[in-house]
């Protein structure tokens, strides 16, 4: 029989939910946070269940859109604390030997030269594991730590970007694999004419070159981007090399493949190259009964102000604005205008319940506590369920890419381990997931 395609598994680290894990007896956090340990700890989890990935999301500034301040954000922990996870990720890979790391950095403030070197530094010490999450960025309060006062325009942001990766890619090819010689006898280290400028000169970056290190052993890292407009797809369908896609139901998921597919092809590109990993919450158990009951707990003590703070910082507009009833059509019309962003969490509910639907605040305010947790898309269920229900998504979107599962920093370590020693086996079985690393680097394990 020929074998089925595999399924990858990535690890979403992000701390991005309003979560209340970090009260429960048995989180990870304590008034020591952040402890190495934890992430050390979780690394040699995802290794020991063959994951790929552990993908860390970040956003550099406290929500601070929810009523104009950062009170409620810091009151009630949503989206910060929050560190650049360069250095931790260094020690987690000290103690793992194939697993990969996704770092991300927005495009809209970061400069290339300083991110390639950086990336290509941090690729080195990993051994050819660093994954980049290339964003733009619509939150308020990381432009206002960057020096803007105002959101730069979505397509202005998009612009940057694919002039970003460009200028990235030209620095990480301006020095060849060979260039190095180190000849002891002549004294060259390396070959003049194996390391060039780039003299790159564009709308936003002006760069000389060549990039100040060696080839790192990926050549450059896995570029991933999770754009989800009409903008974002075909802007990832330039450079990406795997795409982090929302879960939405497998319709609107069918869709995305469909048309990121075009994209590619439109680009000149293999779309049977490019896999899309899903992001997907689960929540595992030895029986069904008790993964419902533990899914109850992501919506318990959730203050609806968390919430509030949450879309707001997501959207890049204040929802404590929002009137006693609107329609989804008259709510992006104002982030629209706020020149926030249009999709996520708004456009899905438009998507499900059609633009004209109108909302009381309090129904919306509930549906965004679903999303905000992840308490709507979150799968509960035994392993054999949960691999069911894994396999249909993947093989209705194309048998590419996989899954990149939701673990809050502050959850407790038996929810993770349950996805380890229950899930992975199942999907093993099945034939869905490996049972050694075959690939030397991240990039060859995500293309086996």
């Amino acid at each position: 029989m020929a074998a089925k395609p595999r399924i990858h598994l990535a690890l979403d680290f992000s701390w991005t939910q309003v979560e209340t894990d970090w009260r429960q007896p048995t989180s990870w956090v304590n008034k020591f946070y952040p402890d190495i340990g934890l992430f050390e700890d979780t690394a040699r989890i995802c290794e020991r269940g063959m994951f790929d990935l552990i993908f860390f999301g970040d956003s550099t500034g406290i929500p601070n859109t929810w009523e104009g301040k950062i009170d409620a954000a810091v009151r009630t922990g949503v989206a910060w604390p929050r560190m650049d996870m360069s250095p931790w990720v260094t020690a987690m890979s000290r103690v793992t030997s194939h697993i990969g790391f996704g770092l991300t950095y927005a495009s809209t403030f970061m400069h290339p030269y300083y991110t390639a070197r950086l990336l290509n530094s941090l690729d080195h010490i990993t051994n050819g594991r660093i994954a980049f999450n290339v964003i733009t960025s619509q939150r308020k309060a990381d432009f206002q730590n960057y020096g803007y006062d105002e959101l730069v325009e979505h397509a202005t942001r998009y612009d940057r970007m694919e002039e970003f990766i460009d200028v990235c890619k030209k620095l990480w090819a301006s020095v060849d694999k060979d260039a190095f010689v180190w000849d002891p006898i002549t004294g060259m280290v390396a070959d003049p004419a194996k390391v060039r400028p780039i003299n790159h000169e564009g709308t936003f970056f002006k760069v000389k070159g060549p990039l100040s290190v060696p080839p790192s052993p990926q050549g450059y890292p896995v570029l991933i981007q999770a754009g989800g407009s009409p903008r974002g797809v075909r802007t990832s369908a330039k450079f990406v090399d795997h795409v982090f896609g929302a879960g939405k139901g497998v319709k609107l998921m069918a869709e995305q493949r469909e048309n990121l597919d075009q994209a590619l092809r439109n680009e000149g590109r293999d779309p049977q190259q490019v896999g899309i990993v899903w992001a997907t919450k689960v929540i595992v158990a030895e029986t069904e009964t008790e993964a419902k009951r533990l899914k109850e707990r992501l919506i318990t003590d959730v203050p609806m102000e968390a919430v509030g703070v949450w879309l707001s910082h997501n959207t890049g507009f204040d929802m404590s604005t929002l009137p006693p009833r609107f329609s989804l059509r008259e709510l992006n019309q104002r982030i629209v205008a706020a020149n926030a962003s249009p999709v996520g969490f708004v456009g899905l509910l438009a998507k499900q319940y059609g633009e004209e639907t109108e909302f009381s605040r309090e129904e919306f305010f509930h549906y965004g506590l679903q999303a905000a947790t992840g308490y709507a898309t979150t799968i509960p269920g035994t392993a054999s369920q949960i691999a069911d229900h894994l396999e249909e998504i993947f093989e209705a979107t194309g048998s590419r890419g996989g899954f990149m599962l939701g673990h809050s920093q502050a959850g407790h370590r038996g929810m993770l381990q349950n996805i380890t020693t229950m899930l992975v086996p199942e999907l093993q079985r099945r034939g869905r997931v490996r049972t050694s690393y075959e690939g030397r680097t991240l990039r060859e394990n995500l293309s086996t």
